[in-house]
């Protein structure tokens, strides 16, 4: 299938990574973090189906954009339409940031059990990991929501062989 659910899409962001970003935030989540920022986006069945080809047009009629961000929700529960997304944003030169509640150690070991999430974790060059923890929030933090979350360079942490995890 071609479509993905969203709970919406911010056209131009610059709070969910660096520079001007095109946000997806994706429907649907297991973790429900207590304070979580998007609790609307929990519900599985919730939002609407769009065509990945139509997010796409999107953001190839803007040429300001200097990255995607794939948020939530769990952008993980939806790795094969959002990795299918992924490789034809790359395509057009553009970075991909994604958010998830898992770290990055739990989708690395969930790789053989998931088909599609080495395939999302490929395409994406920055991971924000980690459940957000409503007793480790700070408003100090660029870009994430608590003091356990992680800014990671996936293409650099991968090249480690999982030996170490390189953190911007």
């Amino acid at each position: 299938m071609n479509k993905v659910r969203i709970a919406g899409i911010i056209p131009e962001s610059i709070v969910d990574g660096p520079g001007i970003r095109m946000t997806i935030f994706t429907q649907g989540c297991i973790h429900h973090c207590k304070g979580c920022h998007n609790p609307e986006t929990h519900p599985l069945n919730g939002g609407r189906f769009v065509n990945i080809y139509d997010i796409l047009d999107d953001i190839k009629s803007n040429p300001l954009l200097d990255g995607v961000t794939f948020s939530g929700g769990e952008p993980f529960l939806q790795s094969k339409e959002l990795s299918l997304l992924g490789k034809e944003i790359k395509a057009l030169g553009l970075d991909i940031i994604t958010y998830t509640g898992y770290t990055f150690e739990e989708i690395v070991t969930g790789i053989d059990k998931h088909k599609y999430w080495k395939e999302l974790l490929n395409i994406t060059d920055i991971l924000i990991d980690g459940k957000y923890k409503e007793d480790s929030r700070s408003l100090l933090l660029k870009f994430r929501g608590s003091k356990n979350q992680r800014i990671i360079d996936v293409k650099k942490s991968l090249k480690t062989n999982m030996l170490k995890i390189v953190e911007f």
